[in-house]
């Protein structure tokens, strides 16, 4: 996966997920894999970015076409699955922002 993520041309949405992790590990590195295949195959889904600290603390960001995008992915069977389990196995906190990309620039 490329660290950043090429983008089209804005508009399009961000969505923010900040988290810090419980201590358990158990089946949380395939359902992380799990899900950006997923969300690769979903209708609008354009790139992710993900980081994580030596303390637990992660920022994923994945971007979307548009808001049915998000909300499909949302409610996708399988991410919802995996949703339950972070709650209730995986993660001691998150949050969870969604963004409209007005303007963007890189380098190169």
């Amino acid at each position: 996966m490329n660290p950043i993520a090429q983008m089209p041309e804005p508009p399009y949405y961000a969505v923010i997920f900040t988290s810090r992790r419980s201590g358990v590990a158990e089946g949380y590195e395939q359902t992380a894999e799990r899900m950006l295949e997923l969300a690769g195959q979903m209708d609008g889904f354009l790139g992710v970015e993900s980081v994580r600290g030596a303390d637990g603390t992660g920022i994923t960001i994945s971007y979307w076409r548009d808001e049915q995008a998000i909300s499909a992915w949302k409610n996708q069977a399988e991410h919802a699955r995996a949703q339950h389990k972070g709650k209730n196995l995986w993660y001691d906190e998150y949050a969870v922002r969604v963004s409209r990309v007005e303007r963007a620039h890189s380098f190169p």
